[in-house]
């Protein structure tokens, strides 16, 4: 073996190994000394460690400067190295590097790039990487395009995500997987079971990824016909109930009110993770079972598994349901104190106020709302203002309508709620105050507005109250 290759095999050893910044940077004299840089491997090795010891700048500088023109291989290599370290920018520089020194990119260079720019979700970037692509007669290739399909659906741009599905010669599930979940991220759940069912038209069998995405459009659609469908696909297939899939599955089941399923479906999966409890628990707080949801919270807590934000809002949301006060105020005060690692947020509050001000106890959900170290928001406010009106707390009411008017004085939905507060109080001068304000801020009352349809003829009427 010659003096070379046992060198190159020596390097290829230590790079895995380099434990400090100073190690790296011996290794990377002895490669430029010993004229090692240029092997492709090598190069490789060394921006892996580099990125390992979280030092891919030395690997950036050393490939772009120490390399006249470095191989394909190995601009790729840096450009995924730097989109999985999420430092923006970096990898497109990369790229136009490669473009000035006439390195040629393959078919592996653009899903890279697209997928960094779908992180940062940057459109006006991507399309000028999409108008390179098509000029280097890359836009054929169906791994590119999947990732170009990704990185609109990233970007919110659904109709450029249709516009790349529809211009594609072929379609395979990853295709089909990243219309579906680009639909159900964009809350565009139906579009997002419509897409799924003409995938089962055109022949193309899901995966797991898949059947995740489409129960999940699902459970925020209601969608519980196509849920149980799903559900007995996955059986007729023999598919492991995973983590992602039972969880799915579950949340699906506990979302539209079948709790027995989705406790059936828990009690079945092998391994669970707190995403898994929290899916059930959230299906006890929906079906209004307060005190089962605290059971399988103190479950969760016996097994080992520890709460994070969603636990704590789902339990306290489950309290407010049912009207559990004391176990409310218990766990709040628990999380308040920190036994959960962390203390509460906006949302915590929340649940916190609407279970207070439920069971009643309105001085202590006003207390709350005072104490705690946030704005309140719409929800908060709005849980205030109609629980004022049900118990007849006219000066509640008012509170909460007031700053409402100060959270949004472009709505006039709130100044016609405030106005009618007023007068309701018999405070016309109050009334006349309001409605001066609208006027100065150009605010109209706006149109009501009610719709039913004729159950026969498949006709929307709409009804407009002037």
């Amino acid at each position: 073996m010659s003096q070379f290759h046992i060198a190159t095999t020596r390097l290829l050893s230590l790079l895995p190994n380099c434990s400090s910044a100073a190690h790296i940077a011996q290794i990377q004299v002895h490669l430029i000394t010993q004229n090692l840089h240029s092997i492709t491997t090598v190069a490789s090795a060394f921006i892996s460690a580099s990125k390992t010891l979280n030092l891919l700048h030395l690997a950036h500088l050393h490939i772009l400067t120490q390399l006249p023109t470095p191989h394909v291989f190995n601009c790729n290599s840096l450009i995924r190295a730097f989109s999985h370290s999420h430092i923006p920018h970096i990898p497109l520089s990369i790229y136009t590097h490669m473009t000035r020194t006439s390195i040629a990119p393959n078919n592996y260079t653009f899903p890279i790039l697209f997928k960094s720019l779908a992180d940062f979700r940057d459109l006006r970037q991507s399309q000028c990487l999409h108008t390179h692509v098509v000029k280097l007669g890359q836009w054929s290739d169906i791994y590119v395009l999947n990732s170009a399909l990704d990185l609109y659906a990233s970007c919110g741009r659904m109709d450029l995500c249709r516009k790349v599905f529809d211009e594609m010669p072929v379609r395979d599930v990853v295709s089909w997987t990243g219309l579906i979940k680009g639909y159900r991220r964009l809350g565009k759940y139906d579009d997002a079971l419509i897409a799924f069912e003409q995938m089962q038209y055109a022949g193309v069998a899901p995966n797991a990824v898949t059947m995740v995405n489409a129960l999940a459009a699902c459970a925020s659609f209601g969608a519980l016909e196509m849920g149980v469908w799903i559900h007995e696909c996955i059986r007729r297939e023999g598919w492991e109930l995973d983590v992602k899939l039972g969880t799915a599955l579950i949340d699906m089941y506990g979302t539209c009110g079948r709790i027995e399923e989705a406790l059936a479906v828990f009690n079945g999966m092998e391994e669970k993770n707190t995403f898994t409890w929290n899916a059930l628990i959230k299906g006890f707080a929906v079906a209004k079972s307060g005190k089962e949801a605290v059971w399988w919270f103190g479950r969760m807590e016996q097994e080992g598994f520890g709460a994070d934000n969603v636990t704590l809002v789902q339990v306290l949301c489950a309290c407010s349901h049912s009207g559990l006060v004391d176990v409310g105020r218990q766990i709040f005060c628990s999380l308040s104190n920190g036994k959960y690692g962390f203390l509460p947020s906006i949302k915590h509050y929340a649940c916190m106020i609407d279970l207070l001000a439920r069971a009643g106890c309105l001085e202590a959900a006003v207390k709350c709302l005072r104490e705690m170290p946030y704005q309140p928001t719409k929800a908060i406010l709005g849980s205030l203002l109609a629980v004022g009106k049900t118990h007849g707390d006219l000066p509640l009411s008012e509170f909460a309508a007031a700053k409402l008017v100060e959270l949004e004085p472009g709505n006039s939905a709130y100044y016609v709620l405030l106005s009618n507060l007023y007068a309701e109080m018999g405070r016309w001068n109050d009334v006349e105050k309001v409605r001066a304000m609208m006027k100065e801020r150009d605010l109209k009352k706006e149109l009501g507005c009610s719709s039913t349809e004729r159950e026969f003829c498949n006709q929307v009427d709409q009804l407009v109250a002037q």
